[in-house]
């Protein structure tokens, strides 16, 4: 016996009469008068002849074909005219097209023999390194209170722990706009709130009007920067932040005579000590590392030492393949399958990640009777500590005390490594008097 329809109620007085089958409810925009739907929903009419197409500009949304160009003009959508902060690929990193890995099979698809020389290979370049990380565990009784309040939903957390603090300029980087549902929260505050929508990969810090006009010490904290995006973040902090973005564009200085040559030159000397001034490392870094499957040979930042160490452009290919196994301890999910609400529990707690918990990258035969899932464990849990620790030697030579620690239990996330650093004291210009 099939189930009955189910019963949608009757729209609200004023708005559309489009039923959203995903939403479960009926569409609350406002129509035209006369009209029972929406412009979006309006071809439900029948009385309505006019034709809406897919907008060119995101076939999400809809427009009337008569009214296509006229749309295109003002569509969310169409391309905006680029922020003065915006330099095309500044922290792309690699531009020698030589080193651009070729294309590789999937890791399902090597031999058992290719696949012994790369776990052989893993294990020789992370012989030496700190395999057992610190405990950094902190956490405050008036945050825990604050966040495990009903009343709060998750999209607020993020801003309660920014409003812990005052007199502080939040700017919040991000490539998609979002609804800013608690923005308003930040307002009528001590605190500047500003959002820059921007990829990371063409951010320039200097050119921010905000840090460009007060020279305000930074602090980079990073959360969902997944795989690639942790290194182009780093390079925007460590090498775009410090370099005179401004001097890329300037025209040559016209002839000078002699006098005006040694006048010049003290001034440029003068000019060149309050760059340097200026020109301080940022005060702090700190990035939750995860994702470690979608890192991009061009953007990252540890290149050199993967070289030093006798690797390049396949290995690290087939390494941040080989990284989701460290998490295929979840595989004990598939002798217990779980129930639609704890489905949705943990579907709710992976907070935007792409976490696999039933097949993982090589579930193939050519992993049987060469690894357990425990080595699998130990083997992903490896490349992933030589990929972060690339990134630490990359921090080190730039003058930066840099560390990996775990900053929660991987019972609350296997993603738990997090990574920081200062600068040394050598790189903080000292105090002019």
């Amino acid at each position: 016996m099939a189930a009955p329809e189910p019963w949608h109620g009757s729209p609200v007085p004023g708005r559309c009469a489009y039923f959203v089958e995903r939403k479960k409810r009926f569409c609350k925009m406002i129509p035209a008068p006369g009209r029972r739907f929406c412009g979006e929903h309006g071809q439900q009419e029948h009385e309505n002849d006019r034709k809406r197409i897919p907008c060119p500009l995101d076939p999400k949304h809809t427009v009337y074909e008569d009214q296509l160009q006229k749309h295109l003009k003002k569509c969310n959508s169409r391309e905006k005219p680029k922020p003065v902060y915006f330099v095309q690929d500044i922290n792309a990193g690699l531009k020698d097209v030589a080193e651009i890995p070729e294309e590789t099979v999937p890791i399902s698809s090597l031999s058992k023999e290719e696949l012994k020389n790369l776990i052989i290979k893993v294990k020789k370049a992370s012989n030496g390194l700190e395999l057992h990380l610190k405990e950094q565990i902190l956490s405050h009784q008036a945050l825990q209170e604050a966040l495990n309040d009903p009343k709060n939903g998750e999209s607020a957390f993020k801003h309660l722990k920014q409003q812990n603090v005052e007199n502080v300029q939040f700017l919040l980087v991000e490539r998609a706009t979002t609804r800013f549902k608690v923005d308003g929260k930040h307002k009528r505050r001590d605190s500047v709130f500003e959002r820059l929508q921007v990829d990371i990969q063409h951010l320039c810090l200097n050119k921010v009007p905000i840090l460009e006009t007060k020279k305000l010490p930074v602090v980079g904290i990073g959360k969902h920067l997944c795989g690639a995006a942790t290194d182009l973040a780093l390079r925007c902090l460590v090498e775009s932040y410090t370099a005179c973005c401004d001097g890329e564009n300037e025209e040559p200085a016209p002839k000078r005579s002699r006098t005006d040559k040694k006048e010049v030159a003290s001034n440029n000397s003068a000019d060149n000590e309050s760059n340097k001034e200026d020109c301080k490392p940022v005060a702090g870094i700190v990035i939750a590392l995860c994702c470690h499957h979608k890192c991009d040979w061009t953007h990252y930042v540890g290149r050199e030492f993967f070289k030093s160490v006798g690797l390049g452009p396949v290995e690290f290919h087939y390494f941040t393949r080989m990284s989701s196994w460290a998490t295929c301890g979840m595989l004990e999910a598939t002798t217990k399958a779980p129930t639609s609400e704890e489905s949705e529990d943990q579907t709710n707690d992976t907070g935007g990640h792409e976490q696999t918990f039933i097949k993982t990258e090589g579930d193939s035969d050519t992993l049987q009777g060469i690894l357990t899932v425990e080595e699998r464990k130990e083997i992903g849990c490896l490349c992933k500590l030589l990929i972060d620790h690339g990134r630490i030697e990359y921090l080190q030579q730039r003058g930066y005390k840099a560390a990996l620690q775990y900053y929660t239990e991987s019972a609350v996330s296997l993603e738990n490594v997090l990574l920081t650093a200062v600068p040394s004291p050598s790189v903080i210009p000292a105090p002019t008097t």
